[in-house]
């Protein structure tokens, strides 16, 4: 039987475009430095004013990700983290947010856990949306019917390399935003913003109207507000794993700080 209920992802990109805002986006790896404390970490950076929270699933062979957040993986991956673990930290933190998350991790693990097991468990739990960065579109239909039939929203990937024909395809598939890469190669902080990436986001808005969120390389406050002039969601991942790892015992008070700074850059 076909679940119907509004996402928690179309209910923000509503909501925001009424408001002319644009949504910030923070990347945490569930596990890590600790189990505990990514829970902490996902509600501290919900209160501090992200508006959709992507949550790692630790993978041993994360091939879209760079140094940063493999590194996080492989610590998760020492903390026992799996993917039932991930649902229950998602479930725990229900209790106190209604933010959308959604679920970043690799399609082998979505596969050997069992498309519609998977996909039950993980809108059981709490998750709205599922990412799988090795995921293609032409590939996707028995994954995306399964997640659609709990409500999940199967979010696809965009390059920039990418052909008209090829970003109207993922634009098509993708369901609650597309995930733009704002570059190619691996995630990971960069000092500045790719100079076609303008150009890029207007190629993709003429295939679709969906609501698009920019990734891979953003880490300042200023790179966001630029991004968010062009797009209607901003991702940060490494430069706020990053920021955890260094901070140690501080973690959820820089990552607090990090993330308020960033959303008034947005905002201003």
């Amino acid at each position: 039987m076909i679940m119907i209920k509004l996402n928690r992802i179309d209910g923000l990109f509503s909501r925001l475009r009424e408001g002319n805002k644009k949504a910030l986006m923070p990347y945490l790896m569930a596990g890590y430095p600790d189990i505990e404390t990514s829970l902490k970490l996902l509600l501290a950076v919900a209160e501090a004013g992200a508006d959709l929270v992507e949550f790692g699933i630790p993978y041993s062979d994360p091939l879209a990700d760079g140094p940063t957040i493999q590194k996080a993986a492989n610590s998760a991956l020492r903390n026992n983290v799996n993917t039932d673990t991930v649902f229950d930290l998602v479930k725990r933190a229900r209790q106190r947010t209604e933010i959308p998350i959604v679920a970043m991790t690799y399609y082998n693990t979505i596969y050997r856990y069992g498309l519609e097991e998977c996909a039950k468990n993980a809108a059981e739990a709490g998750v709205d949306g599922v990412i799988a960065p090795d995921l293609p579109p032409e590939e996707a239909e028995p994954w995306r019917e399964a997640a659609q039939k709990y409500g999940l929203a199967t979010v696809m990937l965009a390059a920039p390399t990418s052909t008209d024909g090829r970003l109207k395809k993922v634009s098509e598939v993708s369901q609650g935003f597309v995930y733009c890469v704002s570059l190619t190669g691996v995630t990971g902080a960069r000092t500045n913003l790719p100079t076609n990436l303008t150009d890029f986001i207007k190629r993709v808005r003429k295939v679709t109207d969906k609501p698009l969120a920019v990734g891979f390389g953003i880490s300042r406050s200023e790179q966001a507000r630029q991004v968010s002039e062009v797009a209607d969601g901003v991702i940060i991942g490494s430069a706020l794993v990053s920021l955890i790892a260094e901070a140690g015992d501080n973690c959820i008070k820089a990552a607090e700080k990090y993330i308020s700074d960033v959303k008034s850059a947005m905002d201003s």
